[in-house]
C-alpha cells in the first residue's frame, strides 16, 4: 500500500524544506516509486512552486486563511484532514507543528510526524510574554501527540528535545537529501559569469546563498568583504537570495565603500552554475539559535567552494575532504578575511571527491527517499499494530 501523506508546510516557495520535498518527489518519479502526497500550505496565497508540485503528481491545498487567524486556520485544517483520509500527517518546520497537531487531535490519522528543520523555535507572536508561555506548551504538545519526532541533524533533535532522552523508536535524525546532478553537469565558465555581473574577469568571488534575513546574518558578510579587499583588492561578494535585509546589505556596502563590488542577484534556478563560478562560500550564522542543517553548505562543497562558517553552523553538512574554516563572529571581520585568504592560497577542494562523499552519505537522494518511504511504512504499520 502507498501511504496517503499530507505534508503541512509554510508555503511551496523556495525554502529549503519545500525544495527538499519536491526534490524527493521528482526523484521518486524518476525511480518509478509511487507516492501519494498532498501539500497543505499555511498561507492562503499561491506558492511559487505549486504548479511544479502538481506537475510532479502531488495535490496542493492552500489554507483559506492565514495561520494568524488561529481559530479559522485550525477549523480549515481539521476539515481537510477529516475529509482527506490521510495515513500520515507530516508536520514540518518547528514548534508551530504543535498547532497542527492540536487542530487535528482526535481525527483517525494512523501516523502523526513532527519534522524539525530549524532551531528558531518560532511561535508567530511578537509578544515576549506569549512566547515564554507558548514555546514550552507547543513543545509538550509535539512530544506528546506526535508518533515520531524527526530532525535534520543530531544537534537539531537534541535541541528540540530540550534535555530529554532520545527514544530510539520515536526520535530519529534524517538529513536533507541533495541532488548532485546539477553540480556534476554545471558549466565552469567563470569569466562569463563575471562578465554578466560587470566584474573583472579574475575577481575572486565570495558567495552568500540563501535567505537574506537576520537569522542568516548577511550584513556581516559585507564587513568581511571590506576587510578582504584590503588584502585582495579585486575581491567581490555575491548574494544569491532575497529577504528583509537586502536594503541593509546595500546600505552597509555603501557605508563601507564597497558597493561597487557587491552584487545582489536574487533567487536563481541555476544555483549550481552560480556556485561553480565562485571561489568561496560564507555563512556567518548567529551562534544562537544555530543553523539546523544548511543545505547551501552541502551544495557549496559540491561546487568545489571553500567555506567560511560561523560557530552557528553545525558539522552535519560538512563532507569529508572539505576546505573550510569555522570562526566566531566575535573574532571580527578582519579574522574572517584572513581565513578567506588562507583558504584561497591552498589548493582548491576536489569537486569529484565531494560528489563521491555525498553518494556515500545519508544526504544521497536514494538514501533520503528510501528512508522517508521506510519511515512512513513503519509509522503506519506500528499504528496498525497498536490498534489491533
Amino acid at each position: 500500500m502507498t501511504p496517503k501523506v499530507l505534508h503541512i508546510v509554510e508555503a511551496l516557495d523556495r525554502g529549503s524544506v519545500e525544495s527538499w520535498l519536491l526534490r524527493l518527489l521528482a526523484h521518486a518519479g524518476r525511480r518509478g516509486e509511487p507516492l501519494d502526497w498532498t501539500f497543505y500550505s499555511g498561507q492562503p496565497q499561491p506558492g511559487a512552486r505549486d504548479c511544479e508540485a502538481r506537475a510532479l503528481g502531488a495535490r496542493v491545498v492552500t489554507s483559506p486563511v492565514p495561520i494568524g487567524d488561529k481559530v479559522a486556520f485550525a477549523r480549515a485544517l481539521r476539515a481537510e484532514v477529516a475529509a482527506g483520509g490521510y495515513d500520515v500527517l507530516h508536520c514540518h518546520h518547528d514548534l508551530i507543528s504543535g498547532v497542527y497537531l492540536l487542530a487535528t487531535a482526535g481525527l483517525p490519522v494512523p501516523a502523526r510526524l513532527v519534522h524539525v528543520h530549524n532551531l528558531d523555535e518560532s511561535v508567530l507572536t511578537p509578544s515576549a510574554s506569549k512566547q515564554a508561555v507558548l514555546r514550552p506548551f507547543l513543545r509538550r504538545v509535539c512530544l506528546t501527540l506526535a508518533d515520531r519526532i524527526i530532525a535534520n541533524s543530531d544537534h537539531t533533535l537534541d535541541a528540540f528535545l530540550a534535555g530529554r532522552h532520545r527514544d530510539p523508536v520515536r526520535h530519529r535524525v534524517q538529513p536533507i537529501a541533495v541532488d548532485p546532478a546539477p553540480f556534476a553537469l554545471a558549466s565552469l565558465d567563470r569569466a562569463a559569469f563575471r562578465r554578466t555581473l560587470d566584474l573583472p574577469p579574475t575577481a575572486p568571488i565570495l558567495l552568500f546563498a540563501g535567505r537574506m534575513t537576520p537569522e542568516k546574518n548577511p550584513v556581516f558578510a559585507v564587513d568581511v568583504l571590506a576587510a578582504l579587499r584590503r588584502r585582495t583588492p579585486d575581491a567581490a561578494l555575491v548574494f544569491a537570495g532575497v529577504g528583509a535585509l537586502e536594503d541593509g546589505v546595500r546600505a552597509r556596502a555603501a557605508a563601507l565603500g564597497v558597493a561597487s563590488s557587491v552584487r545582489l542577484i536574487g533567487w536563481r534556478d541555476d544555483v549550481a552554475e552560480v556556485m561553480s563560478a565562485c571561489d568561496g562560500f560564507i555563512l556567518p550564522h548567529p551562534h544562537h539559535p544555530a543553523e539546523g542543517f544548511g543545505v547551501a553548505v552541502v551544495e557549496a562543497q559540491l561546487a568545489g567552494l571553500r567555506l567560511l562558517l560561523s560557530h552557528g553552523v553545525s558539522d552535519a553538512p560538512i563532507l569529508p575532504g572539505a576546505a573550510w574554516r569555522r570562526l566566531s563572529l566575535d573574532d571580527g571581520a578582519e579574522a574572517w578575511a584572513d581565513a578567506a585568504v588562507a583558504l584561497w592560497r591552498a589548493p582548491a577542494p576536489s569537486r569529484a571527491a565531494a560528489l563521491a562523499a555525498l553518494r556515500a552519505s545519508p544526504m544521497d537522494l536514494d538514501c533520503g527517499l528510501g528512508d522517508l518511504i521506510g519511515l512512513y511504512a513503519e509509522a503506519v504499520g506500528r499504528s496498525g499494530q497498536a490498534a489491533a
